[in-house]
């Protein structure tokens, strides 16, 4: 079989059959509506993103999507800008998916000054689909609905509107200095022609109207905030992102992060989404933007922020390592070990901290590109058509057959079984779990992403053809055993 190679891959022309991560940006009822596809799956409420720049320094401007006049904009959207990715973008704006999810695993991510803009499609935050028009007209939609979100928390709690300081974190304090000072400096008001200001008040009314629908648990509301003000402080705080003036984005990490608690009581608060949205906040450099494709992303990955999904998706870790290394399993479901557990952190973050910080956010667009699991469902169909056929065939008697690869063994969980294999030698002498939780401790930030990936991709067909290997041989095996026994009733009926 063929390597596609995460670094110098090949093809990857299948989409997923639900397009729920390709292009989530809807019809907002009441407003302009375009034949675009949707975010319906975020719910009526809960909108899609909108406008700022790429990547840019911490004091940029993060903060002047808002301030009292939702129309001030101090820097060009970059929904207007073209990707600079080769036959990707057309003429009007529209993004072939399928070559931007190839174009993220062949080259091994994209660069940085492209980063913020890919993201912005890649986890739908833009439908791939719409025009740079049809992109700016819906920003302004968004912009106005998040706005609308933040003010209708803001009023109901008033008291958590800021965080509350003990005093004894200088730099806190001082991150809320920044902050002010950053809200205040948005003053300025740009003139805007007479249909804009009508078309925003407009958007304004239309979302106060549908968020009057909305009503919040307040007390679980309460609590989510006070564990995100314990959280975000201690959100990577040596990035430079957060640094100096940049302290202030800390304050914009949480009002994203509120908003999100509020409007989504089913998934709430957990620790670890601090860490998941400050990915985000650092590249796309926008609390709106941030905000919709946060929310874009929890949509498919919420539920390992839950008891089942993560209980889950360490259960398939610990079956693709019985088949990849069945002595390094069996050592590690020992009676003093708790089965895998140290991986958690590994898999619900993205294995933020294993890699260098930039090698990381890397990592994070290659597997959200979805390159395996789209050749995986590209697979099952063809193997459904083929089964459609065989109905069709002369056979009477449909064969049955089992699944040759576990479709649910995505690459992340590959990732995480080649740092595993990779340092064998040393998980075969851990005993317990403080000994296991210190040496995974040890590899922050120490593994080199290149050879991980190549690695990965290596196990990846190898157990690929391992499988259907096995798979080839038990069907033969099967059919010859019906064709011995078909020759013993023939010998029987004639005899």
């Amino acid at each position: 079989m063929k390597s596609t190679g995460v670094t110098t891959g090949n093809s990857m022309d299948a989409l997923q059959p639900n397009g729920k991560r390709s292009s989530p940006t809807g019809n907002i009822p009441g407003t302009i509506t375009y034949s675009i596809s949707s975010v319906s799956e975020l719910g009526a409420l809960n909108g899609t993103p909108l406008e700022t720049n790429g990547i840019s320094s911490p004091v940029n401007h993060v903060t002047a999507e808002f301030g009292d006049h939702p129309e001030v904009l101090n820097t060009p959207a970059p929904c207007t800008r073209p990707l600079g990715l080769p036959g990707v973008m057309d003429a009007e704006g529209r993004v072939d998916e399928s070559r931007l999810r190839m174009h993220i695993f062949k080259n091994g991510g994209v660069s940085l000054s492209e980063r913020g803009q890919v993201w912005r499609f890649l986890f739908g935050m833009y439908p791939c689909s719409s025009t740079a028009l049809e992109r700016t007209l819906l920003q302004e939609q968004l912009n106005v609905r998040y706005r609308a979100m933040k003010k209708k928390w803001h009023k109901l709690l008033p008291s958590t509107v800021r965080m509350r300081l003990n005093g004894t974190d200088a730099e806190l304090v001082a991150a809320v200095e920044y902050f002010d000072a950053r809200q205040e400096r948005v003053t300025q008001i740009k003139e805007v022609s007479d249909e804009v200001r009508e078309r925003l008040s407009f958007l304004e009314l239309q979302a106060q109207v549908l968020l009057e629908r909305v009503t919040f648990d307040l007390e679980e509301l309460q609590e989510a905030i006070r564990i995100i003000d314990k959280d975000v402080p201690r959100t990577d705080r040596d990035l430079p992102y957060y640094s100096g003036e940049g302290l202030g984005n800390l304050l914009v990490l949480r009002d994203i992060l509120i908003t999100y608690a509020a409007f989504h009581p089913e998934v709430s608060y957990a620790q670890g989404m601090n860490d998941l949205c400050s990915r985000f906040l650092e590249v796309l450099d926008s609390e709106v933007d941030t905000y919709w494709s946060f929310s874009c992303y929890m949509e498919k990955f919420s539920k390992d922020f839950c008891a089942d999904g993560l209980h889950r998706k360490i259960e398939l870790e610990a079956a693709l390592l019985k088949e990849l290394d069945p002595q390094l399993h069996r050592h590690l479901i020992t009676d003093n070990m708790e089965s895998f557990t140290f991986c958690h952190r590994w898999l619900l973050l993205g294995f933020q901290r294993e890699f260098e910080h930039y090698d990381a956010l890397r990592l994070f667009e290659i597997l959200s590109c979805d390159h395996l699991e789209l050749i995986s469902q590209e697979v099952a169909r063809a193997r459904y058509q083929e089964r459609i056929a065989r109905r069709h065939s002369i056979e009477d008697k449909p064969v049955c057959e089992s699944n040759a690869v576990n479709a649910e063994f995505t690459f992340e969980l590959f990732i995480c079984a080649t740092i595993l294999l990779d340092n064998r030698d040393a998980l075969l002498r851990c005993r317990n779990d403080v000994q296991l939780i210190q040496f995974t401790n040890s590899l922050q930030g120490t593994l080199d992403l290149n050879s991980t990936l190549k690695r990965a991709e290596e196990h990846f067909y190898n157990y690929c053809k391992r499988s259907t290997w096995d798979y080839m041989n038990r069907f033969c095996r099967t059919r010859k055993n019906e064709e011995g026994h078909l020759l013993y009733q023939l010998r029987s009926f004639f005899s």
